[in-house]
């Protein structure tokens, strides 16, 4: 044991990641963290040196095999945060050095701050690489798929535990409080955790990156504050600055309403990132000068979700656009497409906005949405319908309405199993894909050869059948009539 101490300290001090002077200081909090009262003080590190991560490994299981922690999923993400903390500069260091290098260019601040939250660990690389990828074409271009493998699975006892779990502090796993937290039943360890401070608005916001990122520089930007979702006026103005800040990011907000909104409505907060989306690609389906200021140019996309895109040199001319287009869309109803705004005092209408520098110029998209429900869609009208629930039964959130499909885990057992069925290997495959699996097994010309891409086609087939389903102006002449008709009134 003193052995890999010795050496991840070693390791770090060879990775610049900790300060030679450091090393006595670093030593004693691994000591005090494994519970060693002791240390061999003559060893030299091994040669060659094994990675942060691998050391990192091997000393959480020392911990299991001694006793100092139980084996269990909570336990050993807590000990691997504590452990890396001990290579993570403090929060202060962190925003002073991000700031520096800010002056210089903003891309370089972000590019270390990456860098550092994945050779910390915070971002989870190894975790992340386990995810399955594919593109697919549609009749709206292109669509990434994920089958998302990353996060671990939690046992029963642990998802029970985060049930019964009391407390308030922090209140919720995008608080600021979540900076340094050991974490608990129900919060995520957070020991090695740092945030950015970005002010927007003359107040300060949080500036992280997603541990269990779906896409490149996968950010997430929050309120100090504990409080819900508001999408609003002040919601555009808050995004295009932060890409006025950022400028090679893009930023998005999810819909302030359940089932077209995220996972996350009870703390105020932006996803964003580094990433070009399938959605950016999308063909223009008519495009003018908006009637109140013909500096934004607007378009319609051909796109399964209904997008109008705003196109200014001026930001502030694009958040009077873009309010203009969500207030009038908060009390729009057509009830030949099912779409009603209010019912029994609940509001439906909602958007979900990305903004994007193109150029000089400021881009932004607004999807409209709407999250009613009846006795035949009990989970959504404008939500994937239960024909399609066997590959996607989930909210369909930002990044889904940017073309990036995130699919459960369970699907990677289950294609591989969907692919034997056609294959004539096996007749045992799910009730609920037994449908899609005698159709292609009827279509007939599938080999071993060909099944896989054959499969994930029709995987993205469903995927653009998901979109069309959460789209509120449907594909067909009716549909696409009265879209025309709604932008018609910003001409």
């Amino acid at each position: 044991m003193d052995q890999l101490i010795c050496d991840f300290v070693a390791k770090g001090v060879s990775s610049h990641m900790i300060h030679p002077l450091d090393t006595y200081y670093a030593t004693n909090r691994l000591l005090n963290i494994l519970k060693k009262d002791h240390f061999e003080t003559n060893l030299l590190p091994s040669m060659p040196l094994k990675g942060l991560l691998d050391l990192m490994d091997q000393l959480v299981q020392y911990a299991v095999e001694e006793g100092v922690i139980e084996d269990n999923l909570r336990s050993r993400e807590e000990l691997e945060a504590e452990i890396m903390d001990v290579v993570t500069p403090a929060p202060s260091v962190i925003n002073r050095t991000f700031w520096e290098s800010y002056q210089e260019a903003p891309m370089r601040a972000t590019d270390e701050f990456y860098k550092l939250s994945k050779r910390n660990d915070y971002i989870k690389t190894r975790h992340i690489a386990k995810n399955e990828q594919f593109k697919v074409d549609s009749k709206y271009g292109y669509f990434d798929i994920t089958i998302n493998l990353s996060k671990p699975e939690k046992s029963k006892q642990e998802i029970e535990e985060a049930k019964l779990s009391v407390g308030n502090y922090p209140e919720c796993q995008l608080c600021a409080t979540n900076e340094g937290y050991k974490g608990r039943a129900g919060i995520s360890a957070r020991t090695n955790h740092r945030v950015i401070r970005i002010p927007i608005q003359e107040e300060n916001w949080g500036f992280q990156y997603s541990p269990y990122a779906y896409y490149n520089e996968h950010c997430i930007v929050f309120s100090k504050h504990h409080t819900p979702m508001v999408v609003n006026k002040q919601t555009i103005s808050n995004l295009l600055e932060l890409v006025t800040v950022l400028p090679h990011y893009f930023m998005g907000s999810n819909a302030g309403l359940p089932i077209v909104g995220g996972s996350l409505l009870g703390h105020d907060h932006y996803q964003g990132g580094r990433h070009h989306f399938p959605m950016e690609e999308a063909k223009v389906l008519e495009s003018w000068d908006w009637h109140a200021d013909s500096e934004v140019r607007a378009e319609r996309l051909h796109w399964p979700l209904s997008v109008i895109r705003l196109r200014a040199i001026n930001p502030s001319s694009l958040i009077k656009a873009g309010a203009e287009i969500m207030e009038t869309w908060s009390t729009y109803s057509n009830e030949a497409l099912a779409i009603l705004s209010e019912t029994a005092g609940e509001n439906h209408n909602a958007v979900t906005l990305i903004a994007r520098r193109n150029g000089e110029a400021y881009e932004l998209d607004v999807v409209l949405r709407n999250n009613r429900t009846n006795d035949q869609y009990p989970d959504g009208i404008f939500h994937p319908h239960q024909d399609v629930q066997h590959i996607k039964k989930e909210n369909i959130g930002l990044i889904e309405v940017l073309g990036t499909a995130i699919l459960p885990p369970r699907l990677k057992s289950e294609l591989a199993e969907v692919t034997q069925f056609v294959l004539g290997e096996t007749d045992q495959v799910a009730d609920y894909h037994l449908e899609w699996a005698n159709e292609l097994k009827e279509a007939g010309n599938i080999t071993a050869e060909t099944a896989t891409a054959l499969i994930q086609e029709s995987v993205g087939k469903k995927f653009e059948r998901v979109l069309e389903d959460a789209g509120v102006f449907k594909q067909d002449e009716t549909g696409q009539t009265a879209f025309a008709e709604f932008v018609n009134q910003f001409k």
